[in-house]
């Protein structure tokens, strides 16, 4: 007689690891390195090296200290590192970087669990917890080596802070003023272009997010062009806002997550009092997943409908 044995699911094997796809990810955030180190020096190398080895370094002494299997080799605590300082200035002081990767990997990720169980995507939460403690620090913007300017400054406003002044073409390309890695939205672009391609991510919610901010600056009078383009939206919403932990797990779901992200958005930004919105819009998304995916989710084969009255 033949054995029969039931196992839970998935009931699928696939090649694919948290390694792999952590890998993908670095390698998609390659050219914005790039762009970062072209338009702001090796400060900004610096700074990125410094966030990627603090949240290495963190995650491994945490994991130690709570007596957990270590996972410093599924690459997550690289991606969270690059992420981070991506959403940094150039300028920022190196004790500063390294308080946000305490925050992101001990307290939003590890102290939940560790990867898959945080509740909110570490990097962006790193990034308002600065914002909120030291945001002399992190507003101070230094224009990057190709930016033109008639007179010598030491700091300057970013775009968003300053759409009049803004070029389209410069926003595309990186030239202007903001965090290491936000700026050049064509380095941003083909990253996720190639994380789409890998299948990494799907293209639902960065298309949703972008396309609402989008038309709604269009309807409040702004700029749509330059929105999408400017500040951190396409880091955002490409990299952070896709994070699997996180995001919806149906389509519907998705809709709905782009869709809320880029109302606040475009909310904070044309109505609040700060001219960025993005990084607070994924993360009060982030805070309310767990009800979309609760009430988007897929009824399970054969389960009938509850009779009224019954």
């Amino acid at each position: 007689m033949e054995k029969l044995i039931v196992t839970p699911s998935p009931h699928i094997s696939s090649s694919r690891t948290t390694a792999t796809i952590m890998r993908d990810v670095v390698i998609a955030l390659i050219p914005a390195l790039i762009a970062s180190v072209i338009f702001f020096g090796l400060r900004a190398l610096l700074v990125e090296a410094v966030c990627v080895i603090s949240c290495v370094a963190f995650e491994y002494a945490s994991r130690r200290v709570m007596k957990r299997d270590n996972t410093i080799s599924d690459w997550s605590a690289v991606v969270t590192g690059l992420l981070l300082a991506f959403n940094l200035p150039v300028s920022i002081p190196i004790w500063v970087a390294i308080i946000g990767c305490f925050a992101a990997i001990v307290i939003v990720k590890q102290l939940f669990g560790g990867i898959g169980q945080n509740f909110a995507n570490p990097a962006i939460t790193g990034r308002i917890i600065l914002f909120v403690s030291f945001a002399s620090h992190m507003t101070n913007w230094l224009p990057p080596f190709f930016y033109k300017s008639d007179v010598d400054v030491v700091s300057i406003a970013t775009p968003l802070t300053d759409m009049a002044s803004a070029n389209t073409l410069d926003l595309f390309l990186g030239n202007v003023p903001g965090c290491l890695g936000e700026t050049s939205a064509l380095a941003l672009l083909l990253g996720g272009i190639y994380l789409v391609v890998r299948r990494v991510i799907s293209p639902t919610i960065p298309l949703v997010y972008i396309g609402t901010v989008f038309v709604l600056a269009f309807c409040f009078g702004q700029n749509p062009v330059d929105q999408i383009f400017a500040g951190g939206l396409m880091i955002g919403a490409i990299f952070m806002a896709t994070d699997y932990a996180t995001s919806p797990m149906t389509t519907k779901g998705k809709i709905i997550f782009g869709f809320g992200c880029g109302l606040i958005t475009i909310c904070i930004r044309v109505f609040g009092n700060y001219p960025e919105g993005t990084s607070f819009a994924i993360l009060f998304m982030n805070i309310v997943c767990p009800l979309i995916d609760r009430y988007t989710k897929s009824k399970p084969f054969g389960i009938q409908k509850q009779q009224k009255g019954a």
